[in-house]
């Protein structure tokens, strides 16, 4: 096809695109580890945002909406290792296996994708080696580290999601999601539940599976790591005030948590 653009055959990312990913607290204390694989909504200078307005970037479908906030306010108070991706979803979800059909998705929530339409396979290898496969790399490159200073390791997938999705109004403010290791899973959902002002969806509004999702399977069932996705409805996050408040919130519960946490 013609090049729209859209599509670039030199370097993805130019001098003055920020970096794939940003770490918080690299020396952390805690046993605490934090992943938000969709915190960030940029797109690389050459893209040309994808072909899109602001305003789309800007929807769920570009990021977690308040995710970057949460996690980094959760990471300062717990003392934790924090990672958050810097680009958009719409670029490369770097929660999904390199063969899921939504890696790049060419439409999302009805909305058509330019910059996504009619990639080649050369370019859908260059973002991956550019965005999907440092980020990871670093991840593992730290769970390494742990692993072999013998630290506790007890980690948590940073997500959010919208109030709303195809016409049904979700009523949860948090889910707790899981595939084969109930754990942490099991133990968050009932202290959630316990707090008495939330609704807390088990495995909704989302269910985790190999084929669907990239960072339980790989960096916490393949290592055995004790792990959880979280899932924040995103108007409670959606500003400083909310930001803060589930991040003191998550603070206690997690540390009330931690000792049974590391015994299993």
């Amino acid at each position: 096809m013609a090049d729209s653009g859209l599509h670039t055959a030199a370097p993805l990312l130019g001098a003055d695109d920020p970096a794939v990913f940003t770490v918080h607290n690299p020396l952390g204390s805690s046993p605490f580890v934090l992943l938000a694989d969709h915190a960030g909504q940029r797109v690389p200078s050459a893209l040309r945002d994808l072909g899109l307005p602001q305003h789309e970037l800007d929807r769920h479908i570009g990021w977690d909406v308040g995710i970057a906030g949460t996690t980094r306010a959760l990471a300062e108070r717990l003392d934790a290792w924090a990672i958050e991706q810097t680009y958009s979803r719409l670029l490369i979800d770097c929660n999904r296996p390199l063969v899921s059909p939504t890696l790049i998705p060419e439409t999302s929530d009805g909305t058509s994708i330019p910059g996504n339409i009619g990639l080649t396979e050369a370019q859908r290898t260059q973002r991956i080696a550019a965005i999907h496969a440092p980020y990871h790399a670093h991840i593992n490159a730290e769970l390494d580290r742990r692993r072999d200073a013998n630290l506790p390791t007890l980690l948590v997938m940073m997500h959010s999601f919208t109030p709303a999705m195809n016409g049904f109004q979700r009523p949860w403010h948090a889910g707790v999601l899981y595939h084969q290791d109930t754990r942490f899973a099991h133990a968050l959902l009932q202290a959630l539940r316990e707090e008495g002002d939330l609704v807390v969806g088990d495995n909704e509004p989302y269910s985790v599976s190999s084929s669907s999702d990239y960072a339980v399977p790989m960096h916490g069932e393949a290592r055995g790591l004790v792990h959880v996705e979280l899932e924040i409805r995103q108007d409670l996050i959606a500003d400083v005030a909310g930001q803060q408040a589930w991040a003191a919130r998550l603070e206690r519960i997690l540390r009330a948590l931690q000792n049974e946490l590391l015994a299993l």
